[in-house]
């Protein structure tokens, strides 16, 4: 039997691809054009900076020409709902933690040597690399769990997604220095745990979150490489001494298997954290006095903020005729935060559908894109 929906697929997956071939284009225009503004240190973070005001704008726009969002940026889920901070700082908890926790055994073997640098200088670099690591981590959520990843999964579904996507995150990295298969594995498993921090909570702020402290946490604190990349150590740098299956040799913990293990788990650690971020399932319509009301299901960031506002019942409300609230009257009706109330005494409307929304550069080191 042949497949309604096979042409929207077809069509969500060539926007996908689109997309992809936009990100590295973005790429080249961001490292020439910060090529020909700075060099020295301030260059990586000129090129990061340009580099995500492109994905954002780029596909900001395929967004609205594309899908018709009328919030595109929001959809791609960059949205600045109630408790967003509360989420990136979960996200940025948990990445703290697993760091800890991958490099806990190394520590234990006294295999990390430890040099400080207190040179006023390398604290002027340690903040640059933080503002660098902070815009890296973004644009790398945008670009493999933005846009992108949200046609593909219109196209594939979010399992197959999440698989396809993540293998590609880990692909890429294969340009990083001392990178081995070992390695790129690891990545492609942090590639999923970012990928269900999105399907789980429809927004970028918890994977960003999670993205930035692990690289911080490994590269500034603990003077670690990051995915085999070294220049963001300025004031704490360590040597490892060990086998590579406990330190992950010189392209960093990402290349051990601790942090496989610690990877692997963190998927469940994950979708418990973020239980509380997850949109609500659709619930049933319940009944109300003289009248009806319409539950609708729950939308996607962009979609909630591109719904439409609701209406309340012009008719009195009854004394606890709300099957759900308690002491409703009528000076006190029940709120009806994600219902659409209908007036009419005749028959429930039918649910509205929901909006569209679902869902390196340069050839040195310091250029690389995927830190």
């Amino acid at each position: 039997m042949r497949d309604p929906n096979a042409p929207d697929r077809v069509r969500s997956f060539a926007f996908f691809v689109i997309a992809a071939l936009y990100f590295f284009f973005a790429q080249i225009v961001a490292g020439r054009a910060a090529n020909g503004l700075v060099s020295g240190e301030w260059y990586l973070l000129v090129e990061r900076g340009m580099l995500l005001f492109l994905l954002v704008v780029g596909y900001g726009a395929m967004g609205r020409a594309f899908q018709g969002q009328r919030r595109p940026i929001e959809a791609m889920g960059l949205v600045f709902r109630p408790g967003w901070r509360r989420e990136f700082g979960r996200g940025a908890a948990l990445g703290w933690g697993m760091l800890i926790v991958s490099i806990f055994p190394m520590v234990l073997a006294g295999g990390l040597i430890v040099t400080i640098w207190t040179n006023p200088r390398q604290w002027l670099l340690l903040f640059l690399d933080l503002f660098v690591l902070a815009i890296a981590s973004l644009a790398e959520e945008v670009a493999f769990r933005g846009y992108p990843f949200q046609r593909l999964i219109e196209s594939i579904g979010p399992f197959l997604a999440t698989l396809l996507l993540s293998a590609i995150f880990g692909a890429v990295h294969l340009s990083n220095p001392s990178a081995s298969a070992a390695s790129i594995t690891i990545t492609v498993f942090a590639g999923w745990l970012l990928s269900i921090a999105y399907l789980r909570t429809r927004a970028l702020w918890f994977s960003w979150g999670w993205h930035f402290a692990w690289n911080v946490s490994m590269g500034v604190i603990f003077g670690l490489p990051i995915s085999g990349l070294t220049r963001f150590s300025p004031v704490v740098q360590s040597n490892t001494v060990g086998p590579v299956w406990l330190t992950g040799g010189n392209y960093g913990p990402e290349g051990s298997i601790i942090a496989a293990i610690v990877l692997l788990a963190g998927l469940v650690v994950v979708s418990v954290l973020t239980r509380r971020d997850a949109p609500e399932p659709a619930q049933p319509a319940v009944p109300l006095a003289g009248g009806a009301v319409e539950t609708v299901s729950s939308f996607s960031p962009g979609e909630q903020a591109e719904s439409l506002p609701l209406r309340r019942p012009t008719q009195q409300w009854e004394e606890n005729s709300h099957p759900l609230t308690s002491g409703a009257g009528p000076e006190n009706p029940p709120p009806a935060p994600e219902t659409k109330i209908s007036a009419s005494h005749s028959q429930e409307s039918p649910a509205s559908p929901p909006a569209d929304g679902l869902s390196p550069a340069s050839g040195t080191e310091d250029a690389h894109p995927l830190v």
